[in-house]
């Protein structure tokens, strides 16, 4: 890892472990503990079935005649994602070895590299109007709370200032498409031949159906990573309405996007949870438990995912022509 990864890495773990000591370990895992290994157990359940709608989301967003099996897409996702939950490596390390293992599976490499990225765009497109419905479910649960404005003034201006951030990352993608294939022949060697990443790329952002359906799809997986923190707040005792839970949510990932540097938002994520769980009536240490609940989701999904990355990876490297010096 580069240096400045090491230190957000090294600042988040220290900021989590000063927070779960700061409000106490016995309060925190008295909430775990009264969800248990089966309430962790459903947890996991229902992020597998949330992850089909995230590869249904890549599926649809790829021309006909370059689609793979939607279980191939679900695999690569689980992948990416678990790379930059789990690993200390930044999303855009779990995308390449998305895109990758879609190579392997028989998917144009150009097509590969491109869709990471348009699929990654969708999902901001996405989490841009899921935000949006977060703010003013949110707005109107805590805007008399002491302290909340600040915080509503905040989360605003990121709303107001991803519309033209999205606009302005499709712009780039498509303009710098010549230097994004440099950058993807330097990770995807095999995308020399074939389609160009700059048709791909291309190729992906004419059809704007195929884009709206991407991101339909990306909305619900927001929507259900909302209702997965309903979930888990009930598991650790926690009584929250439905939509606020989702509007928790939509505040948290927002939190979880701008901190991106920081692997796997570590720190980050506690830190939210236990801030935003006071505006919606619960106590600090039911977010933090909820926190290092889904923490521990991710790990439980994430372990075999990588595993699988790992093998798939082995054998491509042992199965590769030995090169001999005559």
């Amino acid at each position: 890892m580069k240096w400045g990864v090491a230190t957000a890495l090294l600042a988040g773990v220290v900021a989590a472990v000063y927070l779960v000591w700061k409000i106490g370990f016995d309060a925190i895992f008295a909430s775990i503990a009264q969800a248990g290994f089966g309430g962790l157990a459903l947890l996991c359940l229902y992020a597998l079935l949330v992850f089909a709608s995230l590869a249904f989301a890549w599926f649809f967003l790829l021309p006909p005649t370059e689609r793979r099996p939607v279980r191939e897409l679900y695999v690569a996702r689980l992948v990416r994602d678990s790379i930059a939950e789990i690993s200390p490596f930044s999303p855009v390390g779990g995308m390449v070895a998305a895109a990758r293992l879609m190579i392997l599976k028989g998917m144009s490499p150009a097509y590969a590299a491109a869709s990471v990225a348009a699929d990654a765009t969708t999902e901001a497109m996405a989490q841009v109007v899921f935000l949006a419905f977060g703010l003013g479910l949110g707005f109107t649960q805590f805007r008399h709370l002491q302290g909340s404005g600040p915080l509503t003034l905040w989360m605003l201006a990121v709303l107001l200032l991803a519309v033209p951030g999205i606009a302005l990352l499709i712009f780039l993608q498509k303009k710098g498409a010549g230097f994004a294939e440099k950058i993807a022949a330097r990770f995807f060697p095999q995308a020399s031949g074939g389609v160009s990443f700059r048709a791909a790329i291309e190729a992906l952002y004419d059809s704007k159906s195929r884009l709206a359906l991407s991101a339909a799809f990306h909305l619900l997986s927001w929507v259900g990573a909302g209702v997965g923190t309903f979930i888990a707040f009930r598991l650790v005792g926690g009584r929250i309405g439905f939509l606020n839970a989702v509007a928790l949510e939509a505040l948290l990932s927002t939190l979880r996007s701008i901190a991106a540097p920081v692997p796997a938002a570590i720190g980050v994520q506690e830190w939210g949870y236990a801030m935003l769980a006071p505006l919606f009536g619960l106590p600090a240490e039911m977010g933090v438990a909820v926190s290092l609940l889904k923490r521990a989701r991710e790990i439980v999904l994430g372990v075999p995912a990588l595993l699988y990355w790992q093998t798939v990876e082995g054998r491509k490297a042992f199965s590769a022509p030995e090169v001999r010096n005559v």
